[in-house]
């Protein structure tokens, strides 16, 4: 089950208008890679530490492979890539590496993620306060 808060938030395009309440995902806790390598052994024949090391040389590898400006598919997941921001310059010749300003990681989900995350399949819990 999914915990919802209510938050109240005021428009963006209008800060005179009244403010709305909106929902907001509580998270109910993390998951890190020794919890999803103990997963994955109990749902195999693969010994946990072995789990966890491939999940570490996935992730080395995605990263390597993001750096080589490549983007990565994960079948049944999603995608992975880079992309910058940066300032304007007001010729080609102007733009240069000092323009970017930021680097961010976009993923994009698989059809199948999206389809088994969808309104239909998550149960949400309201916050009351």
């Amino acid at each position: 089950m999914v915990l919802i808060n209510k938050v109240e938030r005021p428009n963006p395009q209008d800060l005179t208008a009244d403010k709305k309440y909106y929902a907001q995902v509580k998270t109910s806790g993390k998951t890190d890679l020794e919890r999803l390598a103990f997963l994955v052994s109990n749902q195999s024949t693969v010994r946990e530490g072995d789990c966890y090391a491939v999940i570490l040389s996935l992730i080395h590898n995605i990263i390597d492979e993001l750096k080589q400006g490549r983007t990565v598919k994960l079948d049944k997941l999603g995608t992975f890539k880079l992309s910058v921001r940066s300032e304007g310059a007001s010729t080609k010749s102007e733009l240069t590496q000092t323009n970017i300003k930021s680097l961010h990681v976009h993923f994009l989900p698989d059809k199948r993620l999206k389809n088994n995350l969808n309104l239909g399949t998550v149960t949400f819990a309201i916050n009351q306060s």
